[in-house]
């Protein structure tokens, strides 16, 4: 999970879907592209503003 400020002073959060191993760069530059490309004001693109955290797998019964 990606949670990016933006400029009205909200901050959107985004699932990214990638391996263990990715590098959190790539996490914050998939969500940032994601919302970019969206109908939200533009997110602060700066990766220290992000945060960053590992969702938890959803358990099925």
């Amino acid at each position: 999970m990606v949670a990016l400020p933006a400029i009205d002073g909200r901050e959107y959060v985004y699932r990214v879907h990638a391996p263990c191993d990715a590098l959190p760069a790539d996490l914050f530059w998939a969500a940032f592209h994601c919302h970019d490309g969206g109908p939200h004001p533009r997110a602060l693109d700066r990766f220290d503003a992000a945060l960053i955290w590992r969702a938890s797998r959803p358990q099925h019964i």
